[in-house]
């Protein structure tokens, strides 16, 4: 059996690895992202030779920014240099191998899709919380881009026009981990790089007020988007990732404000169902070969 060897381009570090038809890592490390172009197509060869023995098929590649079919990633992020060129002919040039690129999200999502919390859905929405807030869409099993590779940007979308321009309209800006930060900055009249989301939790459950009503004022704004998306798209399930997604009491607080959302809008018969994505770490890696695996099939 061949294998795909794949890239996770972070801003940080890169992380590579070789995966089989399974889902199965075979083997993984990772390296400090280089500072130009030239640099990261050396790293993709010298992988290319170092894991020969694998028997690879192609190259599978999780990016930021909105990438396109043909191979040119637009936007901007961590790593400017993949921005402009072809990357997708470029990788293809210096390997001889079949590439496909897609955006970190969506690979994430992927990996959901082939081997995690959605095996067997074909429509599902999946939200990623960060500093921000990130998505994206699968409709019949693939990734829905949209015309302007927008698909799944949830982040954009306004939760409180009464705040617009102000730092705390936006979906990111109301109801990712660092909103919470915000809040409680806000009140305390502190610096915000003082505190940590973890810091903040830690707090609440010694009784801060302070931070408590900004955890639950993140917890009712995240479900409003979460009701939103599934109005919307109408998916059969909605995924939630990032790190704040390995909280014990996330879904259950979910659901909480969503059954009270609903219960107050009389139209409202949508229950959405949640849960929280089975990747972490290794999410993108797995679901760009899953994405390079899709492509190939398409192709033949």
């Amino acid at each position: 059996m061949t294998n795909v060897l794949t890239f996770d381009l972070g801003g940080t570090y890169i992380k590579y690895g070789v995966v089989n038809h399974d889902g199965a890592i075979l083997t993984k490390d990772n390296i400090k992202t280089p500072e130009q172009l030239d640099e990261l197509l050396a790293i993709i060869g010298d992988c290319q030779k170092n894991y020969s023995q694998y028997k690879l098929e192609g190259i599978a590649i999780s990016a930021p920014g909105a990438v396109s079919d043909h191979g040119v990633i637009y936007g901007s992020s961590a790593i400017p240099y993949i921005h402009g060129p072809n990357i997708k002919t470029l990788i293809e040039s210096k390997t001889g191998l079949a590439v496909s690129i897609e955006n970190d999200a969506n690979c994430a999502a992927l990996a959901e899709v082939w081997k995690g919390s959605a095996v067997g859905k074909n429509d599902i929405a999946v939200v990623v919380i960060g500093t921000g807030i990130g998505g994206a869409l699968i409709k019949n099993g693939f990734i829905h881009k949209g015309t302007h590779l927008h698909g799944g940007e949830f982040g954009y979308m306004i939760l409180d026009s009464d705040n617009l321009g102000k730092g705390m309209s936006t979906f990111s800006e109301v109801a990712s981990t660092y909103s919470i930060i915000k809040r409680v900055a806000y009140e305390k009249n502190i610096d915000p790089t003082l505190l940590t989301g973890e810091n903040v939790f830690l707090q609440a459950e010694k009784g801060d007020e302070i931070c408590q009503h900004a955890i639950e004022e993140f917890y009712r704004m995240l479900a409003i988007g979460l009701y939103n998306i599934q109005y919307m798209y109408d998916p059969e399930l909605i995924l939630i990732g990032g790190g704040i997604s390995f909280r014990k009491e996330l879904i259950s607080k979910l659901k909480e404000e969503l059954r009270s959302i609903t219960g107050k809008i009389e139209v409202a018969t949508l229950m959405p169902a949640i849960d929280r994505c089975y990747f972490s770490a290794n999410a993108n890696m797995v679901g760009a070969v899953y994405d390079f695996l899709q492509k190939t099939k398409q192709n033949n």
